[in-house]
């Protein structure tokens, strides 16, 4: 009886750590290859993280650790923008995931629709590490 209670916890628990994985964002070939055009400066960072605590905080945490108020309500798990894994990610990849959005993460296509602002957004989340 106790060996079978065990293999039904440990095959639901294997279930459920499965089922949680964050699952692969792939991204279009044509982003990942794009190049942020905006260099970073005192004026262009100031305006990243300024769109940052207007659309990002409140999920990914002041510091980018994912941690933010907002984020214990999401079915997905918020993303650590402080991470090695994270910060590997080319500059296009994040422009592609920012305008398009997916499940939890909305698009920002229509929030932040100038190209500059979330190319300056993507400089200030490269200083989160």
């Amino acid at each position: 009886m106790k060996k079978s209670i065990v293999k039904i916890l440990t095959a639901l628990f294997v279930v459920a750590l499965v089922a949680f994985q964050p699952k692969p964002w792939p991204v279009p070939d044509k982003y990942v290859s794009m190049k942020n055009p905006v260099k970073p400066d005192a004026t262009n960072l100031k305006e990243g993280r300024d769109l940052y605590a207007t659309h990002c905080q409140s999920c990914h945490g002041k510091k980018g650790k994912g941690d933010g108020p907002k984020a214990a309500q999401l079915e997905t798990q918020c993303g650590d923008f402080t991470t090695a894994a994270f910060q590997g990610e080319t500059d296009g990849g994040l422009y592609y995931k920012i305008s398009e959005g997916r499940k939890d993460m909305p698009s920002f296509k229509k929030k932040i629709p100038e190209a500059s602002d979330l190319w300056n957004l993507i400089n200030f989340v490269r200083t989160l590490k």
